[in-house]
């Protein structure tokens, strides 16, 4: 009797152990491009309409990742703060080699932004909260369920000069903390944490773009599976007014 009361512990402590090593983190290690236009169009003392069109792909640019538009209006009440509410669409490229059909995902978003300046140093905070709808696909097709998830996004983004040389380019460094929410996201109530390293220049006026690297670190559903995305970023930034005034000098700084 004692001996096979051993052998059932021994049998259950394999189930265990081996339960245990199905289970250990994996890491997919991806190499990506990101390149996206963001504008800012004032129409008014206080307000403005915000556009973003996106392009993400992997394999450095071989494989599609997905595409990403977004609209919405901002109320700016001063030069250092706006309030924004939209909506966005993206067209998410499928994991599994063997599939073709891209899903969808619609989105309806709220954020609050306020900018300061310290000297030489621009410091951006961004609040984001969005209500997500992505499509659930079955074989290759989608399959008439959504999953709905609530995810809010925190930015803190410092932006200083190297040089007082205008021909010279300002240092950006950003980071970003994506948490999400509802009764789907059961393992990862983490969803991803973005960090940027770049230059940001001043082309004129109105145009300017960022440009470097990108760390994505994102969990999946499964709570124990992750993408490590490095990415190589080019944001362009257009920020115009239909006034005759100078446009507003509040920034969209929009990612996906």
């Amino acid at each position: 009797m004692k001996n096979n009361f051993t052998w059932i512990l021994i049998f259950l402590f394999s189930i265990t152990a081996f339960g245990q090593s199905a289970q250990e983190k994996e890491i997919n290690q991806q190499l990506q491009t990101w390149v996206s236009i963001n504008t800012v169009t004032k129409f008014s003392d206080r307000w403005a309409v915000i556009g973003d069109f996106h392009i993400r792909r992997n394999d450095f640019v071989q494989d599609p990742s997905f595409y990403f538009i977004r609209g919405g209006f901002s109320y700016i009440p001063n030069s250092n703060v706006s309030l924004t509410a939209g909506y966005a669409h993206m067209w998410l490229a499928p994991s599994r080699e063997d599939w073709e059909t891209f899903s969808d995902e619609n989105r309806i978003y709220q954020q609050a932004q306020l900018n300061t300046k310290m000297g030489n140093l621009s410091i951006l905070q961004r609040l984001r909260n969005e209500q997500r709808w992505q499509e659930k696909m079955i074989d290759d097709r989608p399959s008439g369920d959504w999953r709905f998830t609530n995810r809010v996004r925190y930015l803190m983004s410092f932006t200083f000069r190297i040089s007082d040389k205008k021909s010279w380019p300002s240092m950006v460094l950003s980071d970003e903390i994506l948490l999400q929410f509802g009764k789907e996201a059961v393992y990862n109530t983490f969803d991803q944490n973005r960090f940027f390293i770049g230059i940001k220049k001043n082309i004129n006026p109105k145009w300017s773009y960022d440009f470097g690297y990108m760390n994505v670190y994102q969990q999946k559903y499964s709570g124990y599976q992750y993408d490590m995305n490095h990415t190589i970023r080019l944001f362009f930034y257009l920020n115009t007014s239909i006034r005759k005034k100078a446009p507003s000098e509040i920034e969209n700084s929009g990612d996906e």
